[in-house]
């Protein structure tokens, strides 16, 4: 529920300009200009949607392997593009995109959990 949680806001920064983001324009822009990724907008949009939309199955456990094999690939498109950083977070490394892409790979081997809603729905995904 926390990993779901915590990546919301990540997408709402992107999507909508909540909690100090700059939306989709603003985020597209520099995913064009700053990072190499043409059309901007559009992976601004996928990075926000995965962030959000993944971020809420994964709070709700529901269609949780699913929800984290988007993760799991967003944070493969951040590792690269945070290679060249170094480790540590502070100067902009992979420190936190491999920690998200290795939390979200836990989910897609195990699943949601007994409490999840895929659980109680039966869902095998």
């Amino acid at each position: 529920m926390t990993a779901g949680l915590l990546l919301m806001p990540h997408g709402a920064q992107k999507l909508f300009g909540w909690f100090g983001g700059y939306g989709i324009s603003g985020t597209g822009q520099f995913f064009a200009d700053t990072l190499g990724m043409h059309p901007g907008w559009l992976f601004a949009l996928l990075a926000g949607l995965v962030e959000f939309f993944a971020g809420a199955a994964l709070a709700l456990g529901l269609l949780t392997r699913l929800a984290a094999l988007g993760v799991v690939v967003l944070m493969s498109v951040a590792l690269s593009v945070h290679i060249p950083n170094g480790l540590f977070w502070t100067n902009g490394g992979i420190e936190y995109p491999l920690m998200w892409g290795l939390v979200a790979l836990a989910f897609v081997i195990g699943g949601g959990g007994r409490y999840s809603l895929d659980s109680r729905l039966g869902l095998r995904i």
